[in-house]
């Protein structure tokens, strides 16, 4: 149990592998002062928010949805992973239009997505379906009524790919079409306290690849959309107030939720 940094070797923080989490690792990367603090673990979302949420890690790029779940927790950095409108990234894909979906596959790697589309069914579509757990491949599964979840790099791959489905509903988009606001989908965020000059350092660090889109793009080629318009347009970096009164109400509108929905575990 990691309960006291000052026994602590370096700092256990932990970040999401995909795409959109590269503008903000890219200074962090390059400070050999932070990395000699530091141990940094990159995986996907749902993995490494159950890092932190069991003490594994002191810090982490983690969904918002797991907030719930940790005794102590606090948002140290001005950055996170948000959006004003289209995200891009996190999408519900479909060959039926929402109200003939009967069933829902939920992304293994997501948390804060997954519960943001149980949101949007249950309080703006207000429509009952059936949701699944998603297991390896479980994107060939999505046909006819059964619709799914899927979020990071894998959207472009199946948006502009060679066969997409024919209804895709980006959840930021819905989101923010319905309440005004925008959506924080993940925020760095400490279970315990951290020492004050490493998060202001820390913080700046991951200033210099917003600093630096066109960088950070070139060093992490991609054909299936161009990232540095990606980053530009698509993904919100700042932590605002609105962003913050948009996780108020999404994580109130999940305990709603989590009440009224049963998930059917399909991978036995």
């Amino acid at each position: 149990m990691r309960t006291n940094l000052q026994h602590l070797d370096k700092i256990k923080v932990a970040a999401v592998s995909y795409l959109n989490t590269k503008p903000l690792l890219y200074g962090v990367k390059r400070s050999p002062a932070l990395l000699s603090q530091m141990e940094l673990i990159e995986d996907f979302p749902s993995k490494i928010g159950k890092m932190l949420v069991d003490n594994e890690v002191d810090l982490g790029l983690i969904p918002v949805a797991y907030i719930p779940q940790l005794k102590d927790w606090k948002i140290v950095s001005n950055y996170c992973i948000g959006s004003v409108g289209p995200v891009e990234t996190v999408c519900l894909f479909s060959e039926v239009p929402v109200e003939q979906i009967e069933t829902v596959i939920l992304d293994y790697q997501s948390f804060s997505s997954i519960n943001l589309c149980k949101v949007i069914f249950a309080h703006f579509w207000k429509k009952k379906v059936t949701y699944q757990k998603a297991t390896p491949g479980y994107i060939d599964q999505i046909k006819g009524t059964t619709a799914g979840v899927i979020i990071g790099d894998r959207v472009f791959e199946q948006k502009y790919g060679l066969h997409p489905q024919k209804y895709i509903y980006d959840l930021a988009e819905v989101w923010t079409s319905f309440t005004g606001l925008p959506f924080m989908m993940a925020a760095w965020i400490a279970n315990k306290p951290l020492p004050a000059a490493f998060i202001h350092d820390f913080d700046l660090a991951n200033k210099v690849g917003l600093d630096n889109l066109a960088a950070v793009s070139k060093e992490n080629p991609y054909g299936y959309f161009d990232l540095e318009t990606y980053y530009r347009e698509k993904i919100s970096y700042q932590v605002t107030e609105d962003k913050m009164k948009a996780l108020d109400l999404f994580l109130n509108l999940m305990k709603q939720t989590e009440t009224e929905t049963e998930i059917q575990d399909t991978s036995n």
